[in-house]
């Protein structure tokens, strides 16, 4: 990813060149440990190319960063009826508080982080190299 940043009330309140833009869900159940995991699991996961051209590198090896957006609505589910269900999500206060702690060990295990504002509606820019997207779910 060549550039991200995140826009609320047209004031940016994060950015980042080179790294990961990250879009954080918290479902129902998930626990620190889940936190742990994935922030260990994005900051060490080999995406970006090497020399040759080869997905070889961590974002900790391109002095990369990581841009983290809090979305609840990533836990929608559009099985039935027409509009999303969000019951799988977890709830605000749950939620940001494990988004805050993905956040910070993400930032423990030696990435730059920034972040949107959570509870907001944010207006989010993203330069998506490749493209490259993943979804990564903690065990």
């Amino acid at each position: 990813m060549s550039t991200a940043k995140v826009e609320v009330d047209d004031e940016v309140v994060g950015s980042i060149f080179g790294g990961l833009m990250i879009l954080l869900g918290v479902k129902q159940g998930d626990s620190p440990k889940d936190a742990e995991w994935l922030a260990a699991k994005a900051a060490n996961l080999r995406i970006f190319s090497d020399g040759e051209g080869k997905m070889n590198l961590s974002v900790l090896d391109i002095g990369g960063s990581a841009l983290v957006v809090s979305q609840f609505t990533l836990y929608g589910d559009c099985g039935k009826g027409r509009r999303p269900s969000f019951v799988n999500a977890a709830p605000p206060q749950e939620a940001d508080e494990l988004y805050q702690y993905f956040c910070k060990c993400l930032s423990e295990q030696g990435c730059p982080v920034e972040t949107g504002r959570f509870q907001t509606t944010m207006q989010v820019s993203l330069t998506n190299d490749g493209p490259v997207t993943l979804i990564l779910e903690s065990p």
